[in-house]
């Protein structure tokens, strides 16, 4: 938790880019794994109710009255039977006073609250709601069915709460950076403790295991799969198998902010010659992020800037052939990178997401392309401002079943070398990640180490088997 001036002056803003009505913040309840005393921990609280009421505690509410210019955060008071089971917990009110609210009411009171701006033409702002308690709980105190919350969300308060959370403050980069720090110790175990015969399973463990013990747990679900071709590949019970690669997604959470970084290695501690070609085109774009992100350019531009760099390099090496600029533009790119360069990152790894993608990483300038194949996963385009914090994701996927399906179908076949495409069916996929901070003037990584990724460099550091 920030201090208290900090959710004072955040919600003053607030209130300021919204204008007037009644703003509703659902906190999060605890989720049941597989019966009611069973909740899955520790409970997540909803990041913007966080980022303006500051509370972890499950059950709460806050309502801004912008009209008014009143504020009050709702929530039910523990009793004695909870405290025997759970410990201590303060009052509703002293939560409220650690963030500069001095009105309090039971959860039951918002029904009134409700009813009463609708009674006087209020504008009642409420964001998507993506738990289903929730949409619950709407519906009882708007009426609207959760098909249509959604659509019926308010369009203003998403685009106050996207304004202010994308551009980060100095103590929420120093957040990221700190959790940066421990997601470094995450992947350097992971590089160590890699070798044939380990399974997937233990070393993810191992990793999860440190977002665990350093911080408030992971940011994701740890992706660490010999199948780098699958995006979200799971840790399965396979022993890592000599001469493979092997791709580790991983992050965690630590005081409310998020880390998020990809790492490719060879099992076996030892890069191949066909392993090493393609590694060092991702590794290049990559790093050619570092010199064309800055403020003012489109996050769109950078990404298309890196898959002309990825199709050039694949040529050389004749897996892609003809114009670079016509298979960028017919999106021949996407058989090797079907996913786009980065997204905002912050309070959660996919920052503000479930606001709403259109709002969050692109605007009225700058709009998706959601019918090419890779494009329409473009998660980032709008143009970057000095405090966003964005990934940096590139990598070269081979699928099998993407490769038959344009192959069968003689998509983009001017632009690609499918005879050449078959020899690395078996390849899997390299995915090459950081976090970075978009400075006055360019842009940097966050983090006080890096985790090893140049080739050289990462080998070394594997000898250091434990």
């Amino acid at each position: 938790m920030f201090s208290k001036d900090t959710y004072i002056s955040r919600r003053a803003e607030l209130k300021r880019l919204v204008g007037s009505g009644v703003i509703i913040l659902f906190g999060n309840n605890e989720s049941p794994a597989n019966y009611p005393a069973n909740a899955y921990s520790p409970m997540r609280q909803d990041s913007s109710f966080l980022y303006y009421f500051g509370q972890h505690r499950e059950g709460l509410v806050g309502v801004i009255d912008i009209d008014s210019d009143s504020e009050m955060l709702l929530g039910d008071d523990i009793d004695v039977e909870d405290i025997v089971w759970m410990g201590f917990t303060p009052s509703v009110a002293d939560l409220a006073a650690e963030v500069g609210i001095t009105k309090t009411a039971p959860v039951k009171e918002l029904k009134a609250i409700c009813d009463k701006a609708i009674a006087l033409k209020q504008i009642i702002h409420f964001l998507p709601p993506y738990r289903y308690d929730t949409k619950i709980q709407i519906m009882d105190l708007l009426g609207i069915h959760p098909n249509q919350q959604k659509e019926k969300a308010s369009l203003r308060l998403i685009q106050a709460v996207v304004k202010m959370r994308a551009t980060k403050e100095p103590q929420e980069i120093e957040a990221i950076e700190q959790a940066c720090n421990v997601g470094y110790n995450m992947h350097t175990l992971a590089q160590i403790l890699i070798k044939p015969g380990v399974t997937e399973r233990f070393i993810a463990g191992q990793v999860d295991g440190i977002a665990r013990s350093m911080a408030q747990g992971n940011s994701f679900a740890t992706i660490f799969s010999q199948h780098g071709e699958i995006m979200h590949g799971a840790p399965s019970d396979a022993a890592l198998e000599d001469g493979r690669l092997v791709l580790c997604d991983a992050g965690c959470e630590l005081d409310d902010y998020c880390s998020d970084h990809t790492r490719t290695m060879p099992v076996n501690g030892k890069f191949s010659q066909r392993q090493l070609e393609i590694y060092s085109i991702v590794e290049e774009c990559h790093d050619y992020v570092l010199e064309v992100a800055k403020p003012g350019v489109k996050y769109m531009d950078v990404h298309f800037a890196v898959c002309r760099r990825m199709t050039e390099r694949l040529k050389e090496l004749g897996l892609m052939k003809g114009d670079t600029d016509e298979a960028v533009a017919a999106g021949a790119h996407a058989m090797f990178l079907p996913h786009g360069l980065g997204h905002m990152m912050g309070m959660d790894v996919h920052d503000m997401e479930g606001l709403g993608q259109i709002y969050v990483g692109f605007d009225e300038e700058t709009r998706p392309n959601l019918e090419q194949f890779g494009t329409n996963c473009l998660r980032m385009g709008r143009r970057l401002e000095e405090g966003f914090v964005v990934t940096d994701e590139p990598g070269i996927y081979f699928i099998p079943a993407l490769i038959d399906d344009w192959k069968s179908s003689g998509h983009c076949k001017e632009f690609l070398n499918f005879d050449m495409l078959e020899t690395y069916k078996d390849f899997g996929g390299i995915r090459i990640e950081d976090d970075i901070l978009i400075t006055n003037d360019g842009c940097r990584f966050l983090g006080n180490k890096r985790i090893p990724y140049h080739p050289q460099e990462l080998e070394d550091f594997m000898k250091q088997k434990k």
